[in-house]
């Protein structure tokens, strides 16, 4: 009976997690792209859209693969172990998947703004070779 109420307990937690943070992604990530799609409401809208449901994606899947045990789990506190460490694990793929998704926003970003950036050198001077 502990197996049962651990999976649901793990699930529970781990699903509530990744859905907190895929929505602080889409909102938040969606001011920075907007800004490196120059304004382009739209564009921004869909691939923030695209990436959290690849984020979505890849941690439920990860979630749910991570949901078999060998451990035998026959009293509360191996229960409350078992799921304390698998939890504890997704936390950690969550926060490197949100670390990942803010690398991507930044670069997108980077991207958008180098238009703005001067060039090396003025376009009417001339560079001596010696």
């Amino acid at each position: 009976m502990y197996i049962e109420a651990s999976y649901g307990v793990y699930l529970a937690i781990s699903l509530c997690a990744t859905v907190w943070v895929a929505r602080t992604l889409y909102k938040n990530g969606r001011v920075f792209l907007v800004d490196a799609f120059r304004g382009n409401v739209e564009l921004a809208g869909s691939v923030n859209h695209l990436l959290v449901v690849g984020f979505y994606l890849i941690n439920v899947g990860y979630v749910t693969q991570a949901l078999a045990t060998n451990l035998r789990v026959d009293n509360l506190r191996e229960s409350m172990e078992m799921v304390s460490g698998k939890v504890g694990t997704i936390l950690l793929v969550l926060g490197v998947m949100h670390f990942v998704n803010l690398y991507i926003f930044n670069r997108f970003r980077h991207r958008g703004l180098e238009h703005l950036e001067a060039p090396p050198v003025s376009p009417n001077a001339q560079i001596q070779v010696r």
